[in-house]
């Protein structure tokens, strides 16, 4: 057993999972392996078409590669060039034309490249789907920030002029009392997975009404590539199991409201009583008719983020990524940057943190880096309240602190109490060079959704840190909101640094070999496995111990030696396995807590059966991978 695992075994409650995950990278199975049937295999696909209509489906359509024998089946002979192609050969094509078309395909000098890429990869994703994620897939690392954050911020501010063909469905505050039948206008008798946003603040961008729209396309294209949840099934039923979904209440946003091309409602939004009615109202349709379906809230305000998990989590399969992803996936940072700074994991709760942010990410943060701190030292009211002196919460008015008349009650927990940083020399509203200056942090944690919020002056601060390591997470997207750039930390606070940003950045050269790490601490790498890991677990719920494990998986994932280079989130292009992972430790977290009851053809008696090696065959088996399937037609 490693370091890590050794002193992560100081801390009793954090043992038992360990030890469990340990035994799932190590076990060997002296028996024969239990089989089980490859669910998301090659079989035949019924479906009820022919000829054009084929062509003209994405779900269907192979383009040139149906053969001969699939032509004169479906009528397409004469339909399609003569030549059949592999789809090795489509994709090569696809991608001699993207690298030509990127340039010609932007709308003037200032349409970035990176939106002329979104705009080529959704043609494709409108003719032929299973080509579309092949291609997301075999170039995630290059097309990940594509489809998701940074691009998709700029997909979204302007989705009313990219709108082509309808995706998802659209809830409104107009469609009060019709939703229950509204939900089944959608042609699937199945789905697995929705993301729901109500676009009130998509990523550090703002109100950006309907056109939120957009990251709730992009998170569901990565639960097809990284999860391999299949974005749609076809036997003698339609399954279209992932479902982005945009619940228009209305929009603040003034351009909007004013703007004549707007697809939105044009009114402003709902609150109060009236506002809940209508989420209510949509999370009883959904899950009457889908009583599996998993939500994933995104990207709404944090005024209601907290309060709508509250309402929802203990009667529903439901998470917030702003709020629980973001939270594992900083933690499992935190948590890294202890191992790279060379101590002790039991020095965790001694870590002391300078958050830049109380918004729904900043807090969802905070509570799970003290619930974790908590554990490690007892887990006990005593330890809980101990675990609270290690951060100090900087929001827009400065250092939050009990003598500030409003305090947001979802940050009055950290709230640092008056005789106490008087001593310090600090007080309420000191700035947060200031606070950098006397706390002198192990970590410094942005989640302020403001562009260059650790400035020179911030950073310069930092340098007196009592950390021989310390480390700046620049968390908030897209890169424009970043807190500050990997060449302003390395060049200003020094080489030594640890450095992790919310957006993609490229590795910094120091000079003499020497390489800055830039890590993106993307939630990409949690909520594809946390979702994938409830729905084949079975699990009503997603409760705290399954987040947890998911957190303490991936701050598992990186090895010693690239722990200690300052690598500690891995690579977008290792996210399948990294998705399975982190699937299997929700799995057995949930089969501890007794939470399962099976997926499929899989029942909770058997699922409990199963040992580490099997949960992953068993994952594995229901990860979807894009092959065209042979196509069968069958008259209505």
């Amino acid at each position: 057993m490693g370091n890590f695992s050794r002193q992560m075994a100081l801390s009793s409650a954090l043992l038992k999972r360990l030890q469990s995950r340990r035994g799932a990278l190590n076990t060997v199975n002296s028996g024969a392996a239990r089989s089980f049937t490859t669910t998301e295999g090659h079989r035949p696909t019924i479906i009820h078409k022919r000829s054009l209509d084929i062509l003209h489906d994405p779900w269907f359509n192979k383009g040139t590669a149906f053969s001969m024998t699939e032509r004169d089946r479906l009528d397409l002979r004469g339909l399609l060039p003569p030549n059949v192609m592999s789809p090795e050969q489509q994709i090569e094509r696809f991608m001699a034309d993207l690298k030509r078309l990127e340039k010609s395909a932007r709308d003037g000098p200032s349409d970035p490249y990176s939106l002329a890429k979104w705009r080529i990869l959704n043609r494709l994703h409108d003719r032929n789907e299973t080509m579309y994620y092949k291609v997301l897939i075999d170039n995630i690392a290059e097309y990940a920030p594509i489809v998701y954050t940074p691009t998709v911020g700029l997909v979204c501010q302007k989705y009313s002029g990219l709108f082509r063909r309808p995706r998802g469905m659209y809830f409104s505050a107009q469609d009060r009392g019709e939703m229950m039948s509204m939900v089944y206008n959608w042609p699937a008798e199945q789905v697995d997975m929705i993301v729901v946003t109500d676009g009130s603040r998509i990523l550090g961008l703002g109100d950006l009404g309907v056109q939120g729209i957009g990251i709730a396309i992009g998170k569901l294209d990565l639960y097809v590539a990284a999860a391999g949840i299949n974005p749609q099934r076809c036997a003698f039923d339609l399954f279209v199991l992932v479902l982005p979904v945009m619940i228009d209440v209305g929009t603040n946003n003034e351009e909007l409201l004013k703007d004549p091309l707007y697809l939105g409602l044009q009114e402003h939004r709902l609150d109060g009583e009236e506002y809940l009615e209508v989420i209510d109202e949509f999370m009883e349709a959904v899950f009457t008719r889908w009583p599996h379906v998993i939500v994933q809230f995104e990207d709404f305000q944090s005024k209601w983020a907290f309060n709508l998990l509250q309402r929802y989590r203990k009667e529903y399969r439901m998470f917030n990524d702003d709020v629980q992803g973001t939270a594992g996936v900083a933690l499992a940072g935190l948590l890294g940057a202890v191992r790279a700074q060379g101590r002790p994991m039991i020095d965790f709760p001694k870590m002391k943190i300078v958050v830049a942010g109380a918004g729904s990410a900043g807090i969802g943060v905070l509570n799970a880096a003290r619930k974790t701190m908590s554990r490690m030292l007892g887990d006990t009211e005593i330890a809980f309240e101990s675990a609270r002196s290690q951060f100090w919460v900087v929001d827009a008015n400065g250092l939050i602190t009990e003598a500030r008349e409003k305090i947001d009650p979802d940050a009055r927990s950290f709230a640092r109490r008056v005789k106490e940083i008087e001593r310090q020399g600090l007080r309420e509203g000191a700035s947060l060079a200031e606070v950098v200056r006397q706390v002198k942090p192990d970590v410094l944690l942005g989640l302020s959704a403001v562009g260059g919020l650790f400035s020179k002056e911030v950073l310069e601060a930092l340098k007196e840190s009592t950390s021989t390591r310390p480390a700046i997470f620049a968390m908030s997207n897209p890169t424009k909101n970043a807190e500050c750039t990997p060449e302003e930390a390395f060049s200003i606070v020094g080489d030594h640094i640890i450095f992790g940003s919310g957006s993609p950045f490229s590795n910094i050269d120091l000079g003499n070999g020497n390489i800055g790490h830039c890590n993106q601490a993307n939630n990409m790498f949690l909520f594809p496995g946390i979702g994938l890991g409830t729905l084949l677990s079975g699990s009503k719920i997603i409760s705290d111990g399954m987040l947890q494990a998911a957190a303490e998986c991936l701050a598992e994932y990186m090895t010693e030696e690239e722990v200690h280079k300052g690598i500690i989130y891995p690579s977008i292009s290792r996210i399948r396995d990294i998705t399975k992972e982190v699937a299997a430790a929700v799995i057995t977290e949930a089969i501890e807590e007794d939470l399962v009851e099976g997926y499929r053809e899989m029942d909770a008696r058997e699922l409990q059966k199963l040992n580490q090696d099997e949960i992953r065959t068993y994952i594995q088996n229901n990860m979807w991978n894009p092959d065209y399937t042979k196509l069968v037609y069958k008259k209505d």
